[in-house]
């Protein structure tokens, strides 16, 4: 998410006003973990990475910290790679699946915005995003998707043709959906570090309260099957 800094502070200008902010997550130390809560994996860019934030402060730590004080038990794995296009995370799937200690319950997919940023055919990375996504289906893994928009300098055709792409790929493959996952720092300065892209420690909270209760959706699903 490094590159093309603009473009992105572009689409967060242009949306059309921030997101209301959630209720603040609890700051309680959260139970001890069972050691057979089901597992989630976050695999995903520097969005999940936690990208120059301190240990604990990023998405999957803070994630796996709401659900497990909601009462929820579930480990979540960070498998973030700050950088990573769909292509290399297509490239990377297998081999991460098969290093985890134990079976995820549930894949969260975060990717894309590396693709838009730098300006990588949209058919490309849906293609990437549909192979991920039929890879685990092949495993029985459910999947939730987070998605990603492109930023409206892009161009008209670009636009038209990015943005569908996780609603129909959510769609084809039965998995819920996060529209935005940027959504509740959007347009907000104070929740973003300033490459005007990545969220602070506090904007990664907003996130994880305005994702929280989709996760533990899917979770449940997940682990009612």
């Amino acid at each position: 998410m490094r590159r093309l800094i603009p473009l992105l502070a572009l689409l967060l200008s242009a949306c059309s006003k921030p997101a209301p902010a959630p209720e603040p997550l609890q700051t309680s130390a959260a139970p001890a973990i069972p050691a057979d809560a089901p597992v989630i994996l976050a695999f995903g860019d520097s969005l999940y990475a936690g990208y120059r934030l301190a240990p604990g402060e990023g998405y999957p730590p803070r994630l796996e910290a709401a659900l497990n004080a909601a009462g929820i038990k579930a480990r979540v794995v960070n498998a973030g790679v700050s950088g990573d296009t769909t292509a290399a995370a297509r490239e990377r799937l297998a081999f991460t699946l098969d290093n985890q200690k134990v079976k995820p319950s549930l894949v969260l997919v975060g990717l894309g915005g590396n693709d838009m940023l730098r300006g990588l055919p949209p058919a490309e990375t849906r293609a990437n995003l549909d192979a991920i996504l039929t890879e685990l289906d092949k495993r029985k893994i459910p999947a939730l998707l987070t998605g990603m928009l492109a930023a409206p300098n892009m161009g008209k055709d670009y636009v038209s043709a990015f943005n569908p792409i996780y609603p129909a790929l959510a769609a084809r493959h039965k998995a819920p959906l996060v529209p935005f996952f940027l959504q509740a720092v959007i347009g907000n300065d104070k929740l973003l570090l300033d490459d005007h892209i990545h969220p602070t420690a506090e904007g990664v909270n907003r996130i994880v309260a305005a994702t929280k209760d989709d996760v533990a959706k899917a979770l449940q699903a997940a682990t009612e099957r």
